[in-house]
Parts: structure tokens; C-alpha cells; sequence
């Protein structure tokens, strides 16, 4: 199936803090289970406004049912190579909405979206 074609492989990552022992914390990302997502940039004319107003890209992101994205789940697409040569680098992304779009059990299709951003490691 084409969409199962152009998924790559991705992992969540787990933000853990612990004390710095000076009365604060420090945080570390860690890495997380494995999954298949297929992410596609949002060119929309929606998206150009919102990116115009600050919103880092956004994307979809479409894995199979089975697989929830939660708001706010952070997680890295792992560097790959796709079947026509393409080269995609490792990009990191924060799930900004719900994963409640998937298909009906009805449905041939075995799939549930969400939207994400780009996104950046911080220790906050």
C-alpha cells in the first residue's frame, strides 16, 4: 500500500528530570518505543498565514490506528533514504493536536493523524 510505503521510522522521546542538587533540576531526553509514521508538510495557504504569524511548520503526521500521539508527545523521525533516492535528516517534532482523526473499523484503511511542528530539544 502506498501509504505504508511512505512511512519512516520514528521514536518517541521521554523527558526525565532529576535533581541538580542545588535545589533545582536538570532534564534529559531519552528515547522511547519505536513506531511508523508518514509526516507531510502543510503547504496550504492556511499554513503560509500561520506561519507568517509565528507557527513553526506544520504537518501531518499519519500512522496506523494502533499508534496515539498524544498533545505536546515529542518524537524524532530517524534519518532514511526512501525508495526514489530522496535523503531525509533526522528531524525532531511536537504533536499539537489530538490524534482522534482515524478511519472507521468499517474502513479498509488502518489510519489515525495528527498535526505537528518542528521542534527543538530544551532542558525546560
Amino acid at each position: 500500500m502506498l501509504l505504508e510505503e511512505s512511512m519512516t521510522k520514528c521514536v518517541m522521546l521521554d523527558k526525565r528530570t532529576k535533581p541538580d542538587g542545588y535545589g533545582g533540576f536538570t532534564s534529559e531526553w531519552t528515547e522511547g518505543a519505536e513506531f511508523s509514521a508518514a509526516i507531510t508538510f502543510d503547504s496550504s495557504m492556511q499554513a503560509r498565514i500561520g506561519e507568517k504569524q509565528g507557527v513553526t511548520g506544520l504537518y501531518t503526521v499519519t500512522t496506523v490506528k494502533t499508534i496515539v500521539l498524544d498533545y505536546h508527545d515529542v518524537f524524532k523521525r530517524l534519518a532514511c533514504k526512501l525508495k526514489d533516492g530522496t535523503k531525509l535528516p533526522e528531524k525532531i517534532f511536537r504533536v499539537t493536536s489530538k490524534s482522534d482523526k482515524a478511519t472507521p473499523a468499517s474502513a479498509g484503511l488502518n489510519m489515525r493523524q495528527c498535526i505537528a511542528e518542528e521542534w527543538e530539544l530544551t532542558d525546560e
